[in-house]
């Protein structure tokens, strides 16, 4: 399935990864581990872009990630705290 408007040769990766992650909300979302994974895999992509533009997206790709991953830390962090 792909997301509306998305076409090109990445087109099938771009709309699942975006679906992963906006399953933050669900108790099944990815974990941290798996968010580190992403990050660096669109990092990687972007030194490896063939143009500006792409590379550009891939690093947004890879700040959003990195945002999800710390806010995911930090509520595993609260949510051990309050068990204490």
């Amino acid at each position: 399935m792909l997301a509306r408007g998305a076409s090109g040769p990445h087109a099938r990766e771009r709309s699942a990864g975006a679906l992963r992650l906006d399953t933050m909300d669900d108790e099944e979302g990815p974990s941290t581990e798996e968010l580190r994974i992403r990050e660096e895999g669109e990092r990687r992509r972007a030194e490896e872009a063939g143009d500006e533009g792409a590379a550009e997206q891939h690093e947004r790709r890879a700040d959003k990630t990195a945002y999800l991953r710390e806010k995911l830390e930090e509520r595993e962090r609260a949510e051990r705290e309050a068990e204490k």
